[in-house]
């Protein structure tokens, strides 16, 4: 798990991104496609073809991180955005990498009472 404090931003790009893209490649993509700074210490993710990987890169004060996550199953849910970007939670985000649907997570079990 990426360890984002609760102040900072998190971006998601919309639509698809060339994977084979690196740090140089999504911060350049950060800069010309969503108008940003990636240096600025915001969060940017972006996600593959078949949105089964993401890459999120962010820059922590002291240089820039490339973080890549696949799921072994499913899919990772990705929000809707109309100007190019759209701006999640921290813990939306954390929701998000662990498969679980971030507009709505439901407990999947409760533990009984005892009795």
């Amino acid at each position: 798990m990426i360890p984002i404090a609760s102040g900072v931003r998190v971006w998601f790009a919309s639509g698809h991104t060339d994977m084979r893209r690196g740090m140089r490649g999504l911060a350049v993509q950060v800069q010309e496609g969503l108008g940003r700074d990636p240096f600025a210490g915001d969060v940017y993710v972006f996600r593959g073809r078949n949105s089964s990987l993401i890459k999120a890169i962010w820059h922590d004060g002291i240089g820039l991180s490339l973080y890549a996550k696949r799921l072994d199953r499913g899919r990772f849910i990705w929000p809707q955005s109309v100007d190019g970007a759209v701006a999640l939670t921290a813990a939306q985000m954390g929701y998000l990498l662990e498969g679980i649907d971030w507009r709505n997570p439901q407990q999947t079990w409760r533990p009984q009472a005892a009795g």
